[in-house]
């Protein structure tokens, strides 16, 4: 049977994050903000995290590797190079370390533009309104509404999901445009470990969606005694068809958080793709 919040679940979850939704189409005040993340240097960005997440990334900007990745991603941006997405770390500004309850890890963004618009905005495996759901994207929903009996959204802003405490993670957070992996080990890989291991650590009861050998690399940060660890194939249709659909993950992350005394996620997404920022 579906897992399905009622609607004043829905509300006390959106109360939980400072961030208002709006509506598909940023208002001028909200593409402002967007363009001062996009404008600002990649230490300036780091800055404006919450204190929570520059605390779990402590270890990391102190170390060698911080001003080595600021200085490449910086000098990308000023060749005039277009690097994806804008607003780096708007999967941390969604969500609150101790909201977390599912990490869902993918790799590198997007690379790549639907009808001339990006289809990177900041989270793992979503794109923005008016973008068409990739593949990989399709399969997920096609694993949600065999497992769940759930609707298949016409949109794939996920943004809902990151209100209710799901994690979007790419383990690089940039990239260039029509370079799959382009920045790939300069960094990215030791600050977004610092994240997966600090949240093992300092929480318990996660449950971590592993998706392809890249993302079950990371098993070795997290600790299985603490929390839920689900491993199938990516969700590519190269490799869709030999275990990730059927293999159960929304199901089980939920029956997880229930046992661990938490509330489910609806993974039910509205009809009109909602933007949380």
């Amino acid at each position: 049977m579906a897992n399905r919040a009622s609607p004043a679940a829905r509300q006390s979850q959106a109360s939980l994050f400072d961030t208002e939704p709006q509506a598909a189409h940023p208002t001028e005040a909200a593409r402002g903000c967007q363009a001062d993340r996009a404008s600002a240097t990649l230490a300036d960005q780091f800055a404006a995290l919450s204190p929570a997440w520059r605390d779990a990334l402590g270890k990391f900007t102190e170390s060698p590797l911080f001003p080595q990745l600021c200085v490449f991603v910086d000098g990308e941006r000023a060749q005039n190079k277009v690097i994806y997405p804008r607003d780096v770390f708007r999967a941390l500004r969604l969500i609150e370390p101790q909201q977390v309850k599912v990490v869902i890890l993918g790799q590198d963004p997007y690379h790549g533009e639907d009808a001339g618009q990006a289809q990177a905005h900041g989270l793992a495996f979503s794109v923005p309104p008016g973008v068409r759901p990739p593949p990989s994207l399709k399969n997920i929903f096609k694993e949600i509404h065999a497992s769940l009996t759930l609707p298949v959204p016409a949109h794939g802003c996920l943004d809902p999901w990151a209100q209710q405490g799901v994690l979007l993670l790419n383990t690089v957070l940039t990239v260039e445009a029509g370079r799959a992996a382009s920045h790939a080990k300069r960094g990215w890989e030791a600050c977004t470990d610092a994240l997966i291991r600090h949240l093992s650590a300092q929480h318990e009861g996660l449950v971590f969606m592993l998706w392809g050998a890249h993302a079950q690399a990371k098993r070795v940060l997290l600790d299985a005694g603490r929390h839920t660890l689900l491993e199938a194939p990516h969700p590519s249709p190269l490799s869709a068809h030999r275990g990730f659909l059927g293999c159960g993950h929304f199901v089980q992350a939920n029956q997880a958080l229930r046992a661990a005394g938490r509330e489910a996620i609806d993974w039910c997404l509205p009809a009109d793709a909602m933007v949380l920022g």
